[in-house]
């Protein structure tokens, strides 16, 4: 074999190694398709705060606009998403909760009744990092609330952590494990009315 050829079939088999990697990046419109699948979820979740301090939980979700982070003591925080408001409840404090607008935090993008990260200015990020497919999205019409940061491995797509970096120049990691769906969850997990208690974990 010649030296030329030598070369070139060692250009091939480069090229052959680096296209799997680059063809691993999900399509905006594939995420957008899972998202909207995952109609409820379930699963554990450790949250990075913006101080570096670290808490643990469960997650509920059931789409569209719910959800429900318990976290494990000794923290006493429960924060439930629902009827369009985010409610935070600290039972170490005596004020009343904390409430806001749920479209006020860009988790409402995934929580949207139709995703559809195709929308002219929603996606301001789209990478792929050697492991998963890296996707930042804001609202069009709302870009001071932020953004969130989310990492989605495939075969089959699946959401693993995101990163929500609000108004304010906060930012706050979450990790999530294994994520159950298709579970059945009791609306009243998602009353902003009163902290309900969760079904057993």
């Amino acid at each position: 074999m010649t030296r030329l050829a030598t070369l070139a079939l060692g250009l091939g088999l480069a090229l052959a190694t680096a296209l799997p990697a680059a063809a691993q990046k999900l399509p905006l419109s594939q995420i957008s398709q899972y998202l909207n699948a995952m109609k409820t979820a379930k699963g554990e979740f450790t949250q990075i705060n913006d101080d570096g301090s670290i808490s643990t939980g469960t997650l509920y979700i059931k789409r569209p606009g719910r959800v429900r982070f318990e976290y494990n003591p000794p923290e006493q925080t429960l924060v439930v998403a629902g009827s369009q408001t985010v409610v935070i409840y600290d039972k170490k404090s005596n004020q009343p909760p904390e409430t806001y607008p749920l479209k006020r935090t860009p988790l409402s993008i995934i929580l949207d009744d139709n995703v559809n990260l195709g929308r002219a200015r929603m996606v301001t990020g789209h990478s792929y990092d050697g492991t998963a497919t890296i996707v930042t999205a804001q609202d069009p019409e709302n870009p001071q609330y932020g953004n969130i940061q989310m990492s989605f491995t495939g075969n089959p797509v699946e959401l693993r952590q995101w990163i929500i970096n609000d108004g304010n120049g906060g930012s706050t990691t979450v990790v999530l494990g294994d994520l159950q769906t298709g579970l059945s969850l009791p609306n009243t997990l998602f009353d902003v009315g009163r902290a309900a208690p969760s079904p057993s974990r």
